[in-house]
């Protein structure tokens, strides 16, 4: 699987870590920064991340900022982007099994490696369903976005 990472200041060794535990899954990995502890502002790379996915180089993304909030927000802002803070494992799966969520989200200053290295494997293993109640919701989502746009 093709996977975009990318993090603000805060989160910047949080996303090294996952980008090589990511590598070491067997999956490709697309860097977008941040490249450094710099200051920077995760509205940016949430665009890059799902920028990334719409336009076809990744399947998913993990994107992580201090809290997973503001980036989560930010990127939630993107038509087709579906991003789901994942704090514990059942979030990181529950999310694709449910909701199809395409960009995994987490919170540098919430939580630890192991236990982020253990959401991002939860994230990337898991299938979405294709369960009628669970199409019947993403269908309403994506109309929900469709009569947005038009507004």
């Amino acid at each position: 699987m093709k996977v975009v990472i990318g993090s603000d200041h805060a989160g910047f060794r949080l996303k090294n870590a996952m980008g090589d535990l990511i590598r070491s899954l067997g999956h490709w990995v697309l860097d977008i920064g941040a490249f450094n502890e710099n200051p920077s502002d995760y509205p940016d790379y949430a665009e890059a991340v799902g920028r990334a996915i719409l336009g076809g180089k990744a399947e998913r993304g993990v994107l992580i900022c201090g809290s997973g909030i503001g980036a989560c927000v930010a990127a939630n802002k993107m038509a087709g982007i579906r991003a789901g803070i994942g704090h514990d494992t059942y979030s990181g799966h529950q999310g694709v099994e449910h909701d199809d969520m395409n960009v995994l989200v987490m919170g540098s200053r919430i939580m630890g490696e192991k236990l982020a290295e253990d959401v991002v494997r939860a994230f990337l293993f898991a299938k979405f369903t294709n369960e009628e109640r669970h199409v019947r919701r993403l269908a309403k989502v994506h109309a929900l976005e469709a009569r947005l746009l038009k507004s």
